[in-house]
């Protein structure tokens, strides 16, 4: 059975006791300013409740979806999703990020295309990791534990939250703007993927625990893989097999013929599994590997296999799932 520290042992006691005072109070919602890249000003919106005690509580970080080329940190699908963190003693923090194929002229071709969607991740990871930074600054005025930082996204927000604690395991230059000792202590992922020109991609180290949501059915972001010669993306299946491989916890919620609706849905109907993640994986250091298949005789039979040119088309070319 995992040990956990006495520090942890503490957190969680003194979380437990702030939700019994916090839960009917007042979620505040704050705007900063994190950074400024490419002449664009980001900004972040820190969800708290307001409360006399300065114990050092747990944060989640929040990427938004759509597609690298729209989206807002305020959508209203997730603001029930902030403020319940919040009202459980999690300050949540919600980020803005570069749209990178807002910024990138039209590719022409595969090659461009490619080189489009490597900034595009890469750009969206820079800013996570910059905001990632600035919580850690701002952590003793917020009553942040540094310790107890997470990360989650929708979608494009969750293939950012993915790739950036890919590339931190693997020590890779693009994390280095972290501390070095800094580690992510949980990811939520809602129809997430890892973006890799060099094949499968492969963890080198533990990563953190990570909560997995993905429909089979998913033609927005590969449920397994939708790669060409390597250069693609890797979903949740495939990120599972490798975090199998290297022992490192997980829970992986897995729907049968489910679309792209998983990208948002968890947020709203299933925040008590989260909660519950953070609390036996991230507060009370459990080493679980779960995966759930999630069978519903009320969803229709679809589709479960797609080729590269079918995320093209319902990502790109007006299509839907």
């Amino acid at each position: 059975m995992a040990t956990i520290t006495m520090k942890r042992l503490f957190t969680t006691i003194a979380l437990l006791l702030a939700v019994v005072a916090t839960s009917a109070q007042e979620v505040v919602k704050t705007t900063h300013h994190y950074a400024t890249h490419d002449g664009i000003e980001l900004m972040l919106d820190r969800y708290d409740v307001v409360t006399e005690s300065d114990y050092a509580r747990p944060c989640m970080i929040f990427a938004f979806g759509g597609g690298f080329y729209r989206g807002e940190r305020d959508n209203e699908m997730y603001i029930s999703y902030f403020e319940r963190l919040a009202r459980e003693g999690i300050v949540a923090i919600s980020i803005d990020y570069r749209l990178g194929l807002n910024l990138a002229p039209p590719a022409s071709n595969y090659i461009t295309m490619t080189k489009t969607l490597i900034w595009t991740v890469d750009i969206a990871v820079e800013d996570l990791y910059a905001a990632t930074n600035y919580v850690i600054n701002n952590a003793e005025e917020w009553s942040i534990d540094p310790t107890l930082i997470m990360i989650s996204g929708s979608s494009a927000g969750a293939i950012t939250a993915l790739q950036a604690e890919w590339l931190r395991c693997n020590g890779d230059d693009r994390a280095k703007v972290l501390p070095e000792e800094f580690r992510y202590a949980g990811v939520v992922s809602c129809a997430g993927a890892i973006f890799t020109t060099k094949g499968k991609p492969k963890f080198k180290s533990e990563a953190a625990p990570m909560l997995l949501f993905h429909g089979t059915s998913d033609s927005n972001v590969p449920y397994h893989k939708s790669s060409i010669m390597g250069i693609g993306f890797y979903g949740s299946k495939h990120i599972v097999k490798q975090l199998n491989k290297i022992k490192s916890p997980y829970y992986f919620y897995s729907a049968q013929h489910v679309t792209h609706t998983l990208a948002a849905t968890p947020l709203l109907d299933q925040q008590e599994l989260i909660l519950q993640f953070i609390n036996d994986y991230v507060m009370r250091g459990r080493r679980l590997y779960i995966q759930a298949d999630i069978t519903d005789p009320t969803i229709p039979q679809r589709p479960t296999r797609f080729t590269p040119m079918d995320y093209l088309r319902t990502n790109y070319g007006g299509g839907k799932n």
